[in-house]
């Protein structure tokens, strides 16, 4: 191989490596929960806001579960109602600890080898019955809970808290979830 092919080749393999890794960084004030039970927050989590992107754009009803995997990891299955097309949508994942199992910073997966930032970054570490999420920037945000409906101040506590840490709350999709 020539010498500036190989050069090029080792360019282009370094910036594929920057751009995957990226995409499970964590954007800027956003710290990820300690003290983290994976074995409290698996089970079935319901969307409460999040902001738009389209891979879930015009879905209600959004639910999240999580279930252990063989290999240690979490298996991810995210489900919504289309309206506009009378009909249910699903996406199975995996996600895996970026660093240690006791702190909520993950990375999932639901196209292949490529992974995603999910970060917890506030959580009812009593209960479990609530969380933020956050993913590789502030573009990516979900208030998540354990029941289809939250209660209004603690919702607003959770918004209030993401609008502090820069996240665009002014645009915040509150689905249905009746």
């Amino acid at each position: 191989m020539p010498l500036q092919v190989e050069k090029d080749m080792n360019k282009l393999f370094m910036a594929l490596i920057l751009l995957l890794t990226g995409c499970v960084g964590i954007p800027e004030n956003v710290k990820p929960v300690e003290n983290f039970k994976l074995e409290n927050y698996l089970g079935k989590w319901y969307e409460i806001a999040r902001l738009d992107h389209s891979f879930e754009r015009g879905l209600s009803r959004v639910t999240a579960n999580y279930n252990l995997r063989d290999d240690g990891g979490l298996q991810i299955i995210n489900r919504g109602y289309s309206a506009k097309e009378n009909k249910w949508k699903e996406a199975e994942g995996k996600a895996y600890f970026v660093r240690e199992p006791d702190q909520g910073y993950l990375k999932a997966s639901f196209f292949g080898p490529f992974y995603g930032s999910y970060i917890v970054f506030e959580l009812d570490h009593k209960n479990y019955q609530y969380s933020l999420v956050s993913g590789p920037d502030k573009s990516y945000f979900w208030i998540l809970a354990r029941t289809p409906q939250l209660n209004d101040n603690i919702k607003s506590a959770l918004i209030e808290k993401a609008a502090a840490l820069g996240f665009d709350t002014s645009k915040l999709i509150h689905p249905n979830n009746d």
